[in-house]
């Protein structure tokens, strides 16, 4: 038998047995029901109770997620959202969508990689008091619910959610590959006396000189809807260029999500966005898009000027700095930059939360994606932290690209 065979063979049982398993899980706590919906509007009621505990992420809003699918003009065949109760009462709930990647069936995040971090939406203190067995046995069921795919796909979940931890080990398997990164304090006074030394103040004010000798500098949230379109279409064109520069694929504009960041602006999209802008003599140098729920901040889109001249004042960082000196003296606990390690996160962030890629597989088919993808995440991640590799990579990515084109590219 081929090792190939072999592994198809052992794949097949997996399945079997997971069956077998998720039919003992049931037995052992006969309390537990599942329900599945298209309809996004059936769900309202108990996602909105879900959210009260609070929210890690705009990926968990119920108005991010219905905006979202509505923009991005998802099929309600194709939006899956799975009701976990435990004697009646709801404790957990999925909210997936169903593609085909590559001619692989999977359920997974509607968002992709435009939020920080996700996880199921759940009722934390009866999650706990489940225990392992009984989460097991809630996961096992909801997951059983779904159907006609080979995998699931559950990227970037936290491995903690507030003091809880372990909540989800039971959901399939776990890869850790990334960080999240947050401030979090109390205080403006807070965050700069723990995250600012004397000579980092000094450099940030070195730098607030040479831009101000530059001009006038301006910092301000803007909040009129027509005045924040403007700074929008000024963000994503300073992002583009920074994009074209690095020689990276536009993913805003190849894949046509500009039109989603703009409908949140609206008031009736039920989202409140927070434009911070930075200005030279009246024109943009640098914005930050972020989400605000309940006492977060969530940081989105950055966006600087590309201009060499402007850029010796570090306008980005300035930015950043003015958003760090107001937000936490206006009600923010936390201010969530999100995953990917990065000079300001480094100098900003008390906090950093594990994230990791939760996989299920379904068929033979899946369990051999699981460990492509698992495998190639590893490869990722280890390029990432090597500079000499990093760089290989990018010349070869730039290369294809230049012979090739940038066409969409669909990625689990």
């Amino acid at each position: 038998m081929s090792a190939n065979t072999q592994t198809i063979a052992r794949a097949m049982n997996d399945v079997a047995s997971q069956g077998s398993m998720a039919g003992a899980a049931m037995g052992a706590h006969a309390g537990i029901s599942v329900r599945v919906t298209n309809r996004i509007e059936d769900v309202e009621a108990i996602w909105r109770s879900l959210s009260t505990a609070g929210l890690e992420s705009p990926g968990q809003s119920y108005d991010f997620i219905r905006l979202w699918a509505a923009d991005r003009q998802i099929p309600v065949s194709d939006q899956h959202f799975v009701v976990g109760e435990v004697d009646g009462f709801p404790v957990a709930l999925l909210p997936l969508q169903f593609k085909r990647v590559h001619g692989v069936r999977l359920y997974t995040w509607f968002p992709g990689p435009h939020a920080g971090c996700y996880a199921p939406l759940t009722d934390t203190p009866r999650l706990e008091a489940l225990g392992a067995s009984g989460r097991s046995a809630l996961w096992r069921s909801m997951i059983g619910a779904l159907k006609g795919a080979d995998l699931v796909y559950l990227r970037s979940i936290p491995d903690r959610i507030g003091e809880a931890e372990g909540l989800f080990d039971e959901l399939g398997e776990a890869l850790s590959v990334e960080t999240l990164y947050r401030a979090r304090f109390s205080s403006w006074e807070q965050c700069d006396r723990e995250q600012r030394s004397r000579s980092r103040r000094k450099h940030d004010r070195q730098q607030g000189d040479r831009l101000s000798a530059l001009g006038e500098v301006g910092f301000e949230v803007v909040s009129d809807p027509t005045e924040a379109h403007a700074v929008l279409d000024t963000m994503f064109a300073q992002r583009s260029a920074r994009f074209r520069a690095q020689g990276i694929r536009d993913i805003f504009v190849c894949e046509n999500m500009t039109s989603f960041y703009h409908a949140a602006l609206e008031p009736e999209s039920g989202i409140d966005v927070r434009l911070h802008v930075l200005r030279l003599e009246g024109q943009i140098v640098a914005a930050r898009y972020n989400i605000v729920i309940g006492d977060r901040m969530f940081c989105l889109i950055s966006s600087m000027s590309d201009c060499s001249r402007i850029q010796s004042g570090s306008p980005g960082k300035q930015c950043l700095l003015r958003v760090m000196q107001s937000v936490f003296d206006q009600g923010m606990s936390v201010f969530d930059m999100g995953a990917g390690f990065t000079d300001e996160k480094r100098h900003w962030c008390n906090e950093r939360v594990p994230l990791r890629q939760h996989y299920i597989p379904l068929t033979p088919l899946g369990h051999l994606v699981v460990l492509g993808h698992s495998n190639f995440q590893r490869l990722r991640a280890w390029a990432k932290a090597n500079a000499s590799v990093k760089s290989a990579l990018r010349s070869v990515q730039q290369f294809r690209e230049s012979v090739i084109g940038r066409g969409r590219s669909d990625q689990l």
